[in-house]
């Protein structure tokens, strides 16, 4: 650094709050728009108050549909504190220029939309209709998916993040549910002297899968990790720092341990093959009051016995083992969630405003535009496209038109 930079800076740190702000302020100005959840059984919200606030000192501003954040255990006050506008109409949310959500948007949401803005929630491919993405393309909007936003580094920040809230939890719904409050046998989900511990069988060797392992094996818990990598299968290893029952996925190994396993989770990493991985078959030999929960339902299930559920109606019982299948199974700690969520989030929504608009940050940053799967109406996610025998654009060659 020069003499001049250095100077420059320690001038900069020297400047008053309000001298501060207003050189924060010169950048573009964004109005953001909250809608709630709540009509999706979504208990998340995508900005904490303390999120709010610092948005807020960049000149930014914030419309919060009223109680949008009561799930997560954040008052309307909190936010009016922070700074946000807290709206009795949805209408008036629908009209900021970035609206950000956790659930994906519907057909009727969107007609409230006045077009050209910017819309991020999660996209949820296998839920994603045809009506929605037409809509959405003539309103001319810009979306972006959580599930496909990377980072620097090429990660899944959003999808890293849930999946570590989800395994852990997956082993405490997993406990409920093999004790007497849900109605299970009654059996603990770890180790007692003198007793055999429960066995848990996990799909997958990805972050979910790690989690849910560390959590499982700090119980006792007797765990048998199946991946069709045996590269995740040894990096899962030298996380967890020891020796578990490790295999690929081989019929004949995998439905020995499912027919002695107290759960299995299914937790195959995202836009892995989408094929389920146990069939019927295999779920009517697993033992009666087993549980089986699936994080792997928004890409069409790891088990063929595996449907949808939401919190509301969290579980199921087919051939005697319980299913649970709940897609945001993250919302379960939902303040948590959020909190995570919004860490992400704000980072890039000042830079946002600081680079001049969300075109400008979408064209300098690779990750973001790894996420977005409609641009200025067009489509441009392939996985998308070909669900919905849709036509789709390379986002790469459109940033040189727009």
């Amino acid at each position: 650094m020069t003499e001049k930079e250095q100077q420059s800076e320690i001038k900069s740190l020297l400047l008053p709050k309000e001298e501060m702000l207003e050189i924060r302020r010169r950048g573009k100005k964004i109005t953001i728009g909250i809608p709630s959840d709540f009509s999706k059984i979504e208990y998340r919200i995508p900005l904490t108050p303390e999120a709010v606030e610092l948005l807020v000192s960049y000149g930014h501003e914030i419309y919060i549909e009223k109680d949008a954040g009561k799930a997560a255990s954040y008052s309307d006050k909190e936010y009016r504190e922070a700074g946000a506008v807290v709206v009795e109409k949805r209408e008036e949310v629908f009209q900021c220029d970035v609206i950000i959500r956790v659930a994906p948007f519907d057909a009727d949401e969107v007609d409230l939309l006045r077009g050209h803005q910017t819309l991020i929630s999660n996209m949820h491919l296998s839920n994603h209709c045809q009506e929605t993405v037409q809509k959405l393309m003539k309103k001319k909007v810009t979306t972006i998916a959580y599930e496909y936003m990377e980072n620097e580094e090429k990660h899944l920040p959003v999808v890293h993040l849930m999946s570590q809230i989800a395994g852990s939890t997956a082993i405490t719904i997993a406990s409920e549910y093999l004790s007497n409050s849900r109605n299970g046998k009654g059996v603990l989900l770890g180790s007692v002297t003198g007793i055999s511990p429960t066995e848990l069988v996990i799909l997958g060797a990805k972050t979910a899968a790690e989690y849910a392992a560390r959590a499982a094996l700090g119980l006792g818990v007797t765990v048998k990790i199946f991946d069709d990598n045996m590269f995740n299968l040894q990096a899962l290893e030298d996380k967890l720092g020891q020796r578990i029952f490790t295999s690929v996925l081989y019929p004949n190994v995998l439905k020995k341990a499912l027919k002695s396993a107290d759960v299995v989770l299914g937790a195959m990493s995202f836009n892995s093959n989408t094929k389920f991985q146990v069939s019927e078959e295999m779920v009517q030999d697993m033992k009666d009051g087993s549980v089986i929960i699936d994080l792997n339902i928004d890409q069409g299930g790891c088990f063929e016995t595996s449907k949808p559920t939401d919190l509301k109606n969290p579980s199921y019982i087919k051939h005697g083992v319980i299913h649970y299948c709940v897609h945001n199974m993250a919302s379960m700690v939902s303040r948590t969630a959020s909190i995570a969520l919004s860490n992400v989030l704000t980072p890039i929504i000042i830079s946002v405003g600081e680079i001049g608009g969300i075109q400008n940050y979408i064209k300098s940053s690779t990750g973001i535009r790894r996420g977005v799967y409609i641009y200025n109406g067009i489509l441009t996610n392939k996985d998308l496209g070909e669900k919905l025998n849709l036509p789709c654009k390379d986002i790469d060659l459109l940033l040189a038109i727009f």
